[in-house]
């Protein structure tokens, strides 16, 4: 058969149930559950929601790629690629959901269930396999009520945590109604059944109310010339029990278990009826909702309100249209049930805007705001999720590799790995990972990242995030060695000077550092000359006399600044952060503010590192543009200690004005009769900037001379 006429079979759900018959004649599910019944439930259920041949014959071969050889060849044969494919989706969701299932500890309870809904709708081309997938959990949650089963828990925690809000925010109310109570029932036994006795125990003083209540409105609105279906809409277990836990209820205090749905066909009726409704009834104002001019986040429409009868019980009336209706229950399946037969067009270009509008509605992470656009076009997923051997699910940007998602996993396992196994298999780490496939991370008890990871050429690291924690342990190491290495030759120093006695933390202070690692790390860039170590070092002296200097603050604007080429961003303002004044071709990063464009931070900045800890997905690459360093100017500040002496200044001055550098302010202050003096200059780059500190560390007197 050619590969068009598979594409073009019609499909015949009986045809598909008398050929897996007696395949699955013994075969069990690992619940327990017969395939055969198990299938014959699911399709049961379709049918209530969509009648699609597709659909249902999927649902009878669900479990042949467990019996048959080459299933997908045999399947696409008989059935056509479309059922082929809805079988083979869904063996991938029964998957997932099986190495899901085992996590209830790595992740936290509130993201964990977000991260697997988002990953089944990623994982699903043909949008039908999760009406597939919901079906198939409800009949296991029957099958489990019926026979009484070990297990049911879990699945009943499961279907709460995933699959309930799932068909929830799809808006199959049918479904989610029967998931729910179910799942109540199997993970809260007591609650459940208390609730049902309290409904059993009242049924027939409900219904002949419920029945008096739908007579009478019918007969106000028959009165009233308005046409409408009026019935009494049962209550779900569930729902009164959500509701009474949220609000702190009792049963009595409900107001909604006696409940009407009338059902007209304009939005004009709705409110006709709602003015009708409360012109004849004492109403209860505080329980009055218009989620039509309103409607709630998964598009549900309904006008409610609470009326009291003579006796003073209260009944929940719901008012809508039968389009509303229709959305209320079917939700999704109401879009193809009104899909005009014969437009395959229009209906192919409808169902790819739905399916779009519903991919937006599951990547919500709140049921709060406005529902997306329906007529906005789908768009490439931007992120991948894929497990942990332990079935947790990591998300991850697209294009991700298996290092990005060990530091997602953990920092120090990005650190330490060695390799990784995607699916089973041995990778390269620089694979672009897929939607569903499970990473397990090789990593030894040591080990170090490779600088390799932050060449974006060779592939590595997709992730800003990854890149950032992978720079942070190479500046840690830089840093570590750096401190030995001052240590070692400032002891070495002291030693020969005879001062070993001295304290470090006062020849600190003295030179102006905050601590003992600040200044061996600069001895070791030698920013602290022999000569100025060996000043410091000696018994201070009182200060003479001298006349007082004045300096003019000169904060010419005239310099042009310098510009910041951010990667893969364009005309995006950008500006110098105050606090570490970065110069070409200082290593940078880019912080995304608020309201001021992009803040450029030296790499090893300390606001960056506190910044990088509380919000790292706001940080970008940036680099120098071609210009910088050569035409364009940045402002910089420079700490000068001294032992405090006359004309000190003017020397100072003549080492700027020598090497052309623009001092735009400048402040001093005495600490045990040193000189610490701070000049904000503006400068060409890191080279002029090491040729004017290695001036001014000349200067008599001088201490220290430093970048701040």
């Amino acid at each position: 058969m050619g590969e068009a006429a598979a594409q073009h079979l019609t499909v015949d759900p009986t045809l598909a149930r008398r050929m897996v018959e007696p395949l699955y004649k013994e075969l069990m599910l690992s619940t327990g559950e017969s395939a055969l019944v198990h299938a014959d439930g699911v399709a049961s259920i379709l049918r209530g929601v969509r009648d699609d041949p597709e659909l249902i014959a999927a649902a009878y071969l669900f479990c042949v790629p467990r019996v048959v050889q080459n299933s997908s060849e045999w399947l696409e044969k008989s059935f056509g690629a479309t059922v082929a494919g809805l079988v083979a989706e869904l063996g991938k969701l029964n998957d997932l959901s099986t190495k899901a299932r085992t996590d209830s500890k790595e992740a936290s309870a509130a993201m964990q269930p977000e991260a697997l809904r988002r990953m089944f709708l990623a994982m699903c081309q043909d949008l039908r396999v999760v009406l597939l997938k919901l079906a198939s959990r409800l009949q296991t949650l029957r099958w489990f009520a019926s026979s009484r089963s070990a297990g049911s828990e879990q699945f009943g925690e499961e279907t709460l945590a995933v699959y309930a809000p799932l068909a929830n925010r799809l808006g199959i109310w049918q479904i989610k109604w029967e998931l729910e109570d179910l799942s109540l029932r199997f993970t809260r036994p007591q609650e459940y059944h208390a609730i049902a006795r309290e409904l059993d125990e009242s049924r027939e003083e409900r219904l002949e109310f419920m029945q008096m209540a739908v007579q009478r409105i019918r007969s106000l609105l028959s009165n009233n010339h308005i046409h409408a279906d009026v019935s009494g809409r049962p209550k779900h277990i569930y729902s009164i029990w959500k509701k009474m836990q949220r609000k702190h209820l009792r049963f009595d205090q409900l107001f909604d278990v006696r409940a009407l749905r009338v059902i007209v066909e304009t939005v004009e009726q709705c409110y006709e009826v709602l003015s009708i409704v409360q012109e004849n009834f004492q109403t209860i104002s505080k329980e009055y909702d218009d989620y039509i001019a309103k409607p709630k986040p998964n598009g549900y429409q309904s006008l409610h309100t609470v009326v009291t009868d003579n006796a003073g019980r209260p009944i929940e009336i719901q008012i809508r249209t039968r389009a509303m209706h229709e959305f209320a229950e079917l939700g999704v399946a109401a879009h193809w049930r009104y899909k005009e037969a014969g437009n395959s067009n229009g209906a192919s270009s409808a169902e790819e805007q739905r399916v779009a509008w519903l991919r937006q509605l599951l990547a919500w992470r709140s049921d709060v705001g406005q529902a997306p656009d329906a007529k906005e076009h789908a768009v490439e997923d931007d992120h991948v999720y894929c497990l942990t051997p332990q079935g947790r699910v990591v998300e991850l940007p697209a294009g991700a590799t298996p290092v990005d998602f060990a530091y997602m996993v953990h920092t120090q396992l990005g650190h330490r790995m060695k390799g990784a196994r995607v699916d089973g298999q041995m990778v390269p780490l620089n694979t672009k990972l897929k939607t569903g496939q499970t990473v397990e991370i090789i990593a030894g008890k040591t080990g170090q990242p490779s600088r390799d990871w932050l060449n974006p050429e060779l592939g590595y690291a997709a992730s800003p995030r990854t890149r950032n924690k992978v720079r942070q342990w190479f500046n840690a190491q830089l840093t570590q060695e750096l401190l030995s290495e001052g240590r070692e030759r400032l002891d070495k120093e002291l030693a020969r000077l005879g001062r070993t006695a001295m304290k470090l933390e006062e020849l600190a202070k003295r030179l102006g550092f905050e601590n003992v690692d600040e200044l061996c790390i600069a001895f070791a860039k030698e920013e602290i000359t022999l000569t100025a170590l060996q000043q410091a070092v000696q018994p201070q002296q009182k200060p003479a006399e001298m006349e007082p200097e004045v300096l003019v603050r000169n904060e010419s604007t005239s310099a042009r600044k310098g510009k910041v080429l951010v990667v893969g961003v364009d005309s995006l303002l950008t500006q110098l952060a105050r606090c570490c004044r970065p110069v070409p071709p200082d290593e940078i990063v880019g912080y995304v503010t608020r309201g001021r464009g992009v803040m450029i931070h030296r790499a090893d900045c300390p606001n960056l590192r506190n910044m990088l800890e509380q919000e790292p997905d706001r940080l970008i690459e940036v680099s120098w543009g071609a210009g910088a360093g050569v035409d364009a100017v940045y402002p910089a500040e420079v700490l000068i200690v001294s032992q405090d002496r006359p004309a000190l200044l003017r020397d100072i001055s003549e080492v700027f004005q020598r090497e052309k550098v623009h001092i735009t302010a400048m402040s001093s202050n005495a600490v045990k009769g040193d000189q610490h003096m701070r000049f904000r200059i503006e400068i060409r780059g890191a080279e002029e900037l090491r040729r004017t500190l290695a001036g001014l560390r000349e200067v008599k007197g001088v201490l220290s001379a430093r970048r701040v």
